[in-house]
């Protein structure tokens, strides 16, 4: 009984094959209309190989229950129908099939044998479809593959884009290319570093002074991907690990020093423009110059001098060889000013400017205040028997260390070799009550400061018996008097807090009553003269400014004086317009060219730009 269904099973599978195989056969030989191999009696398409149930799945689960062989022979019969493009897959299922078949009939060591030929055949099969479908794979995705290989964001992939990712991406790629070059030079590779050179010239036209993808010009993405292409043709002849970062090493150390060169005539430059006087100012200084020379005496004095040394009005120091600079000052107090006719202006100038700077405010007078000017020359208490700082400069070694040509061009030492270090105005600060011996209190203002406010309520604040009223300017790590001061020099380690809070010059508040009574240039003589080899501080007025009027400071509110415009470029807009004072304090000062651009309106708008003398010498906003 057993081998009558054994023999029935057998024939059934064989007339499932041998039937569709001969009826295909005899219609073939009947027509010729084919479409991509597929027999025209199809009423649809030929099915999608790859959709079909591999043999796989079949042996991941021999126990699920056996079909009969009639289902087996239709799976078969449905391949069969596809012809010679479906041969591979028809002999792997006819396998299976006849597997089942013998299952269910019992024969397992003839099923067994049968399986383990056709699953090696099947796994060689499987692994020459994946190799295929792994190399369509990489064609399709080879463009995209070559630029993500270069590009210094890969991990971000699948993230919004930035707006300058193909700027990042594409300045990566040339890197790489100047990498490649030199190795292919090494390995004298002719055709790839001429391929490669003018790529990189090509780049660097494409991407000139881009900063944005928006700003690349039209035919930027075929370039990154020739370039892209180019790498990686380069990639494969000249892969080389370590030689490739032994080159990249190279590179970055010639960059840092580049930039380190750069940076070193850049702050060489700032220096050297800071110290420059404009062509236009200059001009301004000669015009008003022949201006005062041709006028009468008598027209040479400014009217209501009476108030000079009235201690019931407002008065403010100016000591300035800038007469653009001081006359801004002059007009933006007096313009915010809510009387101005009890504001009086002591402007102090070199004997170079004395009768520019007096002209200038003949022809322009600040409405109802008054002013006076006067020349720093007929201070005649001002000589270097008293001053050290005179004496000083007196001296060969700082004859030698301003005016000797062979110096080092560091900007450090640039800096300090700034011709204002030189000038006794910007010494003067500390001689206040012999300037002025009748007043009882002075605001101080600097010639690149510019007034937005009303500023009498400062003469109202209680300066609870200190000197000085001034805006602190430390944080938490700068500012403070330890990057102002050695204190390496027992001198200055036994008398300060390197931690002690710096404070700014530009606009202060002087009671010169307290001055005189705790002999304040006293102190800072004492401390100029241990200073003559320059151990204690460098030169400049704020370093002994803080020493002098230490723990004789009282602290204003920030929003009185906000610095910063001539070189913090951060500055918050809101603080500038509620300041009371802004501060020009850096080398870009708003006269020079290289002034901060959106700064430079606050001041310009106390110029007059009109005035006929600023038109004949190009003075322009």
């Amino acid at each position: 009984m057993n081998w009558c269904r054994r023999a029935l099973l057998m024939a059934l599978v064989t007339l499932s094959v041998l039937v569709p195989w001969l009826f295909i056969d005899s219609q073939s030989s009947s027509t010729s209309s084919y479409d991509s191999g597929t027999p025209i009696f199809f009423a649809h398409p030929a099915p999608d190989l790859n959709k079909l149930e591999g043999p796989e799945d079949t042996f991941k689960d021999n126990n699920r229950g056996s079909q009969d062989a009639e289902q087996g022979a239709k799976e078969v019969g449905e391949v069969g129908e596809l012809g010679d493009t479906g041969n591979t897959k028809f002999e792997r299922l006819y396998a299976v099939e006849l597997e089942r078949g013998e299952t269910k009939l019992g024969e397992r060591q003839t099923a067994d044998s049968l399986t383990g030929e056709q699953e090696s055949d099947i796994d060689r099969e499987e692994e020459e479809v994946a190799d295929s479908e792994q190399q369509a794979s990489e064609g399709e995705l080879s463009e995209q593959g070559v630029l993500d290989e270069y590009s210094a964001s890969q991990q971000q992939k699948g993230k919004t884009k930035s707006s300058d990712s193909r700027i990042r991406l594409m300045r990566d790629q040339l890197i790489m290319a100047r990498a490649y070059t030199y190795l292919a030079q090494a390995t004298n590779h002719v055709r790839l570093v001429h391929d490669l050179k003018f790529r990189i010239k090509d780049y660097q036209k494409t991407l000139a002074d881009c900063n944005l993808d928006s700003e690349l010009p039209r035919g930027a993405q075929d370039k990154m991907k020739a370039m892209g292409q180019l790498l990686e043709r380069a990639r494969q002849q000249h892969y080389d690990l370590s030689a490739v970062m032994k080159k990249l090493r190279a590179m970055l150390q010639s960059a840092e020093d580049q930039a380190r060169t750069l940076q070193k005539h850049s702050n060489f430059l700032n220096q050297l423009a800071a110290k420059t006087v404009p062509k236009g100012l200059h001009c301004l200084s000669m015009r008003l110059m022949m201006e005062y020379h041709t006028r009468f005496p008598d027209d040479k004095e400014f009217v209501d001098q009476k108030k000079l040394e009235d201690p019931r009005l407002y008065h403010y120091s100016i000591f300035s060889d800038n007469v653009l600079a001081a006359g801004v000052v002059v007009n933006s107090t007096i313009f915010n000013a809510k009387e101005p006719e009890k504001h009086v202006f002591h402007v102090v100038t070199d004997n170079l400017n004395y009768g520019a700077m007096k002209v200038w405010f003949l022809v322009n007078p600040p409405g109802n205040a008054t002013i006076h000017v006067q020349n720093i020359d007929d201070f005649k208490w001002l000589n270097s028997s008293y001053c050290p700082v005179l004496r000083q400069l007196e001296s060969a070694t700082m004859k030698e260390y301003y005016f000797k040509a062979d110096h080092s061009t560091g900007s450090a030492n640039l800096k300090f070799r700034n011709p204002k270090y030189l000038s006794m105005l910007n010494h003067l600060r500390f001689y206040l009550p012999e300037v002025f011996p009748k007043l009882d209190k002075i605001l101080f203002l600097d010639d690149d400061v510019v007034v937005q406010k009303d500023l009498t309520p400062l003469w109202n604040i209680d300066l609870h018996g200190k000197v000085n009223g001034a805006v602190e300017t430390c944080g938490p790590s700068f500012h403070r008097f330890d990057k102002y001061l050695n204190f390496s020099n027992p001198h200055i380690s036994k008398n300060f807090n390197s931690r002690a809070c710096g404070w700014a010059y530009g606009m202060n508040v002087f009671d010169l009553k307290e001055w005189k009574k705790k002999d304040i240039t006293g102190i800072y003589h004492r401390w100029q003269n241990m200073n003559e080899d320059r151990n204690l501080w460098k030169l400049g007025t704020l370093p002994p400014g803080l020493i002098t009027f230490y723990n004789r400071t009282h602290a204003l509110d920030k929003s009185w004086h906000v610095l910063g415009l001539g070189y913090n470029p951060n500055v918050a807009k809101s603080a500038i317009v509620h300041a009371a004072a802004i501060h020009y304090n850096g080398n870009m000062k708003p006269w020079l060219e290289i002034a901060m651009a959106k700064y430079k309106p606050y001041w310009s708008k106390y110029v007059k730009f009109d005035h006929p003398y600023l038109q004949q010498c190009n003075i322009n906003a």
